[in-house]
């Protein structure tokens, strides 16, 4: 098994020239230029952008935000968990392992993960024990979500609250 080197990458502009030869513009839900862009303040900020370069090259990349748990919707107990944005590896180095390196970096924080299914991905999702949530359209918007739960944690029951519709006064 291959052993490649997580590193969490700065927000400057060389990252932004790195992030030019990912998909920016044939799969726009794949793009973090605009991510990256904004957050270009200090070349030492706290970066949600994590890569995996080979020599000097960046060929995976990834995008993990802590959520905090007041905002919890989809996990039980309600905690943080990491959100797992934006996956992504250049096209000659698929199939080598670098896509599950940066998922068990993520996992190795040992919170639960919450990621989207984008561009035909849910097999490489299941195959790395995330499952889909039961689709809820109030919380999931169109979106594919796919879950991966540490220990003691499961999903959380989103069950609709029963809808009470009391009876008027006043006739029709």
């Amino acid at each position: 098994m291959n052993n490649y080197e997580v590193k969490r990458l700065l927000v400057n502009y060389k990252t932004l020239e790195e992030f030019k030869n990912f998909r920016e513009f044939g799969a726009a839900e794949l793009s973090m230029k605009g991510d990256l862009e904004a957050n270009i303040i200090e070349n030492d900020s706290e970066s949600p952008f994590y890569g995996i370069y080979y020599g000097k090259k960046l060929v995976a990349r990834m995008s993990l935000y802590r959520i905090e748990g007041k905002f919890d919707r989809y996990f039980d107990p309600p905690q943080d968990y990491l959100e797992l944005w934006k996956l992504e590896v250049l096209e000659p180095y698929r199939k080598q392992g670098y896509g599950k390196a940066l998922v068990n970096f993520a996992q190795s924080f040992n919170l639960p993960i919450k990621t989207n299914a984008r561009q035909g991905s849910s097999d490489f999702w299941s195959h790395l024990g995330f499952e889909p949530t039961t689709y809820l359209a109030s919380r999931d918007r169109g979106e594919s979500p796919f879950v991966w739960y540490p220990a003691g944690v499961q999903e959380q029951n989103n069950e609709q609250e029963p809808i009470n519709i009391e009876a008027s006064d006043e006739t029709i």
